[in-house]
């Protein structure tokens, strides 16, 4: 079931990402949500059954616009898919939405149980999609032992660093951004140019795969059950 009034659905999950920022998971209720937008506590129920299912629907529009943005850049320059580039331009597009800043730092007192929501299977999925897909192409190293852990080490850093030291938060996220894709180039891709036509293969497969992705997350951002929306 998906409610009509989609304006009205987006102005829900403005106030609940606000809320959410603010309060916590824990603490924002579905009559806060209302009251911040103007309705009634049973206008929220006709587009999403409970607050958990609200909050999901939150995130997967997060996912949803991320996405997207990563998608417009491939199909504008498929160079954007190799790692370095692909890496550095997800910080910095992740970096600009404080609620997928939040939830990649692992703050628990905002997110509480809806960390365990938040499409990690299919961000799963499409990471090991990623990865096989550039070793296949030649476009990311053979030598590198158990590259997904080697990535996620190596990437995971530049999200949660100023959450452990206060050291190096001065420094702008283009910046760190362009540290991000230097260690990533010169860690995990071959020497020299890339063969074009890998690059423009994986670009295309690439794209399909995302593309997939953001039409499944639109299907479930205003379904009164995200859970049950098909793709």
């Amino acid at each position: 079931m998906s409610h009509p009034n989609r304006e009205r659905g987006d102005r829900i999950l403005d106030a609940a990402g606000e809320l959410l920022l603010r309060m916590g998971y824990r603490k924002v209720a579905i009559d806060d949500i209302a009251r911040a937008v103007g309705i009634g506590k049973g206008t929220v129920y006709l587009h999403w059954r409970n607050k958990e299912l609200l909050f999901q629907a939150l995130m997967m529009r997060e996912s949803a616009d991320t996405t997207g943005e990563i998608l417009a850049a491939i199909k504008a320059d498929p160079a954007m898919i190799l790692p370095h580039r692909m890496i550095s331009a997800s910080f910095l597009v992740t970096h600009r939405r404080p609620l997928l800043m939040a939830m990649l730092r692992g703050n628990a007192e905002m997110f509480g149980s809806l960390g365990d929501l938040a499409l990690r299977k299919q961000q799963d999925e499409l990471r090991t999609q990623f990865e096989a897909t550039m070793l296949r192409h030649g476009l990311v190293r053979t030598d590198v032992p158990n590259l997904t852990y080697a990535l996620n080490a190596s990437t995971l850093g530049f999200y949660v660093g100023n959450t452990l030291s206060d050291e190096f938060g001065d420094i702008p996220p283009e910046e760190k951004a362009e540290v991000l894709a230097y260690l990533i180039r010169t860690a995990f891709e071959p020497p020299g140019d890339p063969d074009p036509r890998a690059v423009a293969e994986v670009a295309a497969e690439l794209s399909a795969a995302l593309e997939e992705l953001v039409s499944s997350y639109r299907q479930g951002i205003y379904a009164h059950d995200p859970t049950r929306a098909p793709g």
